[in-house]
């Protein structure tokens, strides 16, 4: 595998970037929603509601929780999984940052 140097660029473009990655496929927004909708879910009602099988679902809540857009927790033999609040928060902030400094330095290109 390539070398990313994503140590070359900021802590914030790195967090930006990896929440751009999570939010790149639709099954990741659909669970989100689903997520923003129950308020929490564990993973076998996730599946029910997507065309996906658990094992892809699976993986999809991995990318998630590792962007750090969701948490889970462990009851029994089941994870609950619900949007983390901070980090949800702290993505829109990154993102609306990205497009507003579009708008607030916009000069004739192109």
């Amino acid at each position: 595998m390539g070398i990313t140097k994503s140590e070359e660029f900021t802590i914030k473009d790195n967090k930006l970037a990896k929440y751009a990655k999570a939010l790149s496929h639709p099954a990741r927004i659909a669970i989100l929603r689903i997520l923003i909708k129950k308020q929490a879910c564990i993973c076998g009602d996730i599946v029910d509601e997507l065309p996906l099988s658990q094992s892809t679902v699976s993986q999809h809540l991995k990318e998630l929780k590792d962007a750090g857009l969701i948490k889970g927790e462990i009851e029994g033999a089941k994870v609950c999984y619900c949007i983390d609040e901070k980090e949800l928060i702290l993505a829109k902030d990154y993102i609306n940052e990205l497009f507003v400094s579009y708008f607030s330095n916009k000069s004739a290109c192109c």
